[in-house]
């Protein structure tokens, strides 16, 4: 039973992860786990970081604290769009700009304005149509479908060490909320109601 309620707790505790600094609870948000065996091809990399991207229709918001990385970042951006989900490689689209370099473990919090076309890789917005509307909408689309991913760039991997597929995650409801609680309690009441053994 004790495991039971370290599950549960646990994935309350994973639901619960904080939004960026900015994001409202009803904007789309994103997250990706970024890891060597992600990478194209997969490295041992005992690098890792958990990436959250907020999109409220006119910026980006993003949150991602890395660690343990074999070498020192060189760049990371978000590559866009592949041909299939969660598959093959991508061109640079968002470029992260003021990330911090020549660092093995650090955070990288900023927000970026999906209107601006300083904040995008030049190729990425010719490819779409020249122009920041079209960019920024094959950007959207591409994460919607899981098309898009996280790459951190380092001196050890310069294709890239680590790398996370954007994926939705969904905020849960109050009510959510409200059905956990009451499955946590039921559970421990009914832990208390069995006979030793």
């Amino acid at each position: 039973m004790k495991r039971v309620l370290s599950v549960l707790a646990l994935a309350a505790a994973s639901a619960a992860i904080a939004l960026p600094a900015g994001a409202a609870p009803n904007d789309p948000t994103y997250r990706a786990v970024a890891s060597g065996a992600l990478e194209s091809p997969p490295n041992a990399s005992p690098g890792s970081s958990l990436v959250t991207i907020d999109l409220n229709g006119k910026q980006m918001l993003v949150d991602m604290p890395f660690r343990d990385l074999d070498g020192t970042t060189t760049a990371a951006h978000v590559h866009c769009c592949t041909s299939s989900a969660f598959t093959g490689t991508a061109p640079v689209a968002v470029p992260f700009q003021d990330f911090p370099l020549g660092v093995t473990a650090g955070t990288y919090s900023n927000a970026i304005a999906l209107g601006d076309e300083a904040f995008y890789d030049p190729a990425f917005v010719k490819a779409h149509g020249g122009t920041v509307q079209g960019a920024a909408s094959a950007l959207v689309d591409g994460i919607d479908a899981n098309e898009a991913y996280v790459n951190i760039h380092t001196s050890a991997y310069p294709n890239g060490e680590i790398r996370g597929w954007l994926v939705a995650a969904p905020v849960p409801e109050t009510a959510e909320w409200a059905m956990l609680a009451v499955g946590l309690a039921g559970l421990m009441w009914m832990s208390r109601r069995r006979p030793a053994v």
